[in-house]
């Protein structure tokens, strides 16, 4: 940063304390107005939205579904008529969706030819934890890592991208990131289901480019003044500019996931009408619930029913969002931001949709902590949690297998924060002592902490022990978790003696790698 350090930003109680420490009026104007980004008005919607490519998977003969990853280098046209330097999986830029039923034993294949080490994290996914692709599992270049466990919970949109400490942030914005559906068979015939069709995949990421066309990661962790990490003036959807998707039915299911480093999006339609919201994080909610928008940290995702008339076009937009802090450090978090995102335009005839149903086979309500169990508190600063970085010898909690805790979380400083579990499902109890609105009591496992403000969850992990593999905690602000602003866990079977939990391994040292 130019003429004021990051931290004599954050020293600022309010928007009094933060300007006193420019060094004069016009360096705060500067900042002020160079806060500000929209692309309202400046995008002509004219790109087809590209729906990525279902996985191919094969059952080899112990019944496992096989799916091979490549991560690998590219380039792509992201701006039209130029093209970038790119990252993705099995192709230039993001990956392909994969899809798995529960019940299912998984087994991708993983081959790294990135020019750096990195992970393929399973976001949202209950699983071993020499499995989860976290910062332990490190994948050296040219090597090829194999993890296999069994898919069983319910329906759900989750994700994977990398989680190499410190340099997730760079390997998500470059573009290693997909979707990971699970379904179960529950809701079959009660929404949109035919994948690319009325069943969207909305991959939501903002970028920076440089003249030329290329990815610019000149603010990618704390530059240009920001607060949160790197803010883009550009929106991809599905790697596309400018997205324009052709509708074919009078509901379309959008399966939306904000998969940027650090924007928080508030979704609402163009001409103000009511969506539905039928899935949070980690499953399907009790029955369809209307609103008339829907924020989304990153790392969160949502289902959004939404009907249309033959012939009309509505943009989904994202509004200025309301994200809790002070009026500066709001502004230079992305508060005063807002974009379009997709077009969709009707065809003049539209294949009919089933009723909206009136209720849907959600999983059922997180158990209640064990009498005597103790909550467990986080406490948020800048970019640590209870006082601590993330350090890898150091295990922050061990957790009984089977346990449903309590966790209260504390974010005591001005910036925005968010937070992810991993192996985990949970349900938020409260934000600031109320109750979330109901398109949010589903199951999560990413919610949005506001500036000043605690939320209570109710957290169930999954199913898998193990006392020296260890889960992860953190902020998905991606440069906050990069910054340290992340703990770990491990899951023991009842009556462990935590003195026994192992330190964890080396990391990528788990036997499940070769070249």
């Amino acid at each position: 940063m130019t003429g004021i350090s990051r931290r004599a930003l954050l020293r600022g109680a309010g928007v009094a304390g933060a300007v006193v420490a420019l060094p004069a009026a016009g360096m705060a104007g500067y900042v002020w107005t160079t806060a500000h980004r929209s692309n309202v008005g400046k995008v002509s919607f004219d790109r087809p939205l590209a729906i990525p490519p279902l996985a191919r998977s094969v059952r080899d003969a112990y019944g496992r579904l096989g799916v091979d990853l490549r991560l690998q280098t590219g380039q792509t046209e992201l701006l039209p008529g130029k093209q970038a330097d790119t990252w993705g999986v099995n192709g230039s830029y993001l990956g392909p969706t994969i899809r798995v039923s529960r019940g299912d034993t998984l087994a991708p294949v993983v081959r790294n030819d990135l020019p750096e080490a990195t992970t393929l994290h399973w976001h949202g996914m209950e699983l071993p934890a020499e499995f989860d692709g976290g910062p332990h599992q490190m994948i050296r270049p040219g090597a090829v890592w194999e993890p296999v466990w069994r898919v069983d919970q319910p329906a759900a949109t989750l994700w994977y991208h990398p989680h190499p400490h410190g340099r997730t942030k760079e390997h998500v914005y470059r573009g290693v990131a997909g979707l990971l559906y699970v379904d179960d068979g529950a809701a079959a015939g009660l929404l949109p289901e035919e994948y690319g069709v009325d069943d969207i995949p909305i991959v939501v990421q903002d970028k920076n480019f440089t003249a030329g066309g290329q990815l610019d990661q000149a603010d990618i962790g704390f530059g240009g003044f920001s607060v949160t990490g790197l803010l883009g003036d550009e929106i991809l959807v599905n790697g596309v500019w400018g997205p324009v998707l052709d509708v074919r039915t009078e509901r379309v299911r959008l399966r939306v996931l904000n998969a940027s480093n650090a924007r928080i999006y508030d979704f609402v339609l163009g001409d103000g009408r009511d969506f539905h919201v039928v899935a949070g994080d980690n499953g399907l909610l009790p029955a369809p619930v209307p609103v008339d928008q829907l924020r989304l940290s990153p790392g969160e995702r949502a289902e959004l029913l939404v009907e249309l008339r033959p012939g009309e076009r509505v943009r989904l937009r994202s509004r200025t969002p309301d994200l809790g802090a002070n009026l500066l450090f709001d502004r230079l978090a992305g508060g005063d931001d807002e974009f379009d995102i997709l077009e969709l335009r009707a065809a003049r005839e539209l294949r009919p949709a089933p009723p909206l149903p009136a209720s849907l086979p959600a999983p059922s309500r997180l158990p209640q902590p064990a009498a005597g169990r103790a909550q467990r508190d986080f406490v948020f600063g800048d970019f640590h949690i209870n006082e601590k970085v993330m350090d890898a010898a150091r295990i922050d909690a061990v957790i009984p297998l089977g346990s449903a805790e309590i966790w209260r979380l504390r974010n005591d400083v001005g910036l925005p924060h968010n937070f992810h579990v991993h192996n985990a499902a949970f349900e938020v109890l409260t934000i600031d002592g109320r109750p979330p609105g109901p398109a949010w009591r589903g199951r999560k496992d990413t919610v949005y902490v506001p500036p000043n403000a605690e939320v209570r969850l109710l957290v169930q992990f999954g199913p898998y022990p193990s006392p020296k593999w260890p889960f992860m905690f953190h902020c998905h602000l991606l440069a906050h978790e990069d910054a340290g602003m992340m703990g770990q866990f491990v899951l023991v079977e009842p009556g462990t003696d935590p003195a026994e939990v192992a330190p964890p391994v080396t990391a990528g040292d788990n036997g499940h790698h070769h070249d």
